[in-house]
């Protein structure tokens, strides 16, 4: 004998409970992975952070050592030398971000995966 209405709704709710958990855990997965793809990226931007505080100290070493030498003013060689590493800080620091921009952080898999289930549950055949 066949299987009760009320069964077979029961079946089907514990069904989609259970592909909607799946789903879950496909979604943090993936967030996962995408945060992992972040890491190289960050490491760029601290990167571009450390030369700008270099061009810093390299501004105050440039003032002490400039003022012993001859040829160049002193303050013009320490603002040259300040805006070669500033340039190289920026550089890093964009390359980073334009990489960071170019990455998706939404779960494109599991939002594939929800619009084939959604369609499912809609005409089931």
């Amino acid at each position: 004998m066949g299987r009760s209405l009320g069964e077979l709704f029961s079946d089907l709710s514990q069904q989609t409970a259970d592909l909607v958990r799946q789903e879950m855990k496909l979604a943090k997965a993936e967030m996962g992975e995408k945060l992992a793809d972040v890491g190289p990226n960050a490491v760029m931007i601290g990167a571009g952070v450390a030369f700008g505080l270099a061009a810093v100290v390299s501004l105050a070493a440039a003032i002490t050592l400039l003022l012993i030498q001859a040829g160049i003013l002193p303050w013009l060689a320490a603002v040259l030398t300040t805006l070669v590493m500033g340039i190289a800080a920026f550089a890093l620091a964009q390359s980073g971000l334009s990489a960071l921009k170019r990455k998706s952080m939404a779960p494109v898999e599991t939002m594939q995966s929800l619009k084939e289930t959604t369609q499912w549950l809609k005409n089931p055949r």
